[in-house]
């Protein structure tokens, strides 16, 4: 086992590369501790070189009705009235406490989707 440091694009590559060859290996054999330490490396060099923007809580709500098939009529038992759906829906309303209760019970989407700050 040579590990180095993931410094370039071509490293992180052939790390990707020698991750897919060990993918298979068991749990406690030199194979499968490889493999941790691959990915544990991949997993830092990705947070800094691809770190993740927060989402738009917007977004989130309506990545998650696609996912579940809802239409807009379908959050007036979370979020209230038709009104309060589409002027939530259309960045015209901030989302309440009790809406980012509702969602998160209802929808489970995590509260971090939900708490993000977001533009009116």
């Amino acid at each position: 086992m040579n590990i180095i440091p993931i410094r370039t694009e071509s490293d992180y590559d052939a790390v990707l590369a020698r991750i897919d060859t060990l993918m298979d290996a068991e749990l406690g054999t030199p194979e499968g501790d490889e493999l941790d330490v691959l990915v544990t490396l991949v997993e830092a060099y990705e947070a800094k070189h691809y770190p993740l923007h927060a989402c738009d809580p917007i977004e989130a709500i309506k990545f998650r009705m696609e996912q579940m098939g809802l239409e807009p009529k379908d959050l007036t038992p979370i979020i209230g009235s038709r009104s309060k759906v589409s002027e939530v829906l259309n960045h015209k309303r901030e989302l309440s406490i009790n809406m980012i209760r509702n969602l998160h019970k209802q929808l489970t989407i995590p509260y971090e989707s939900l708490m993000n700050s977001y533009s009116i």
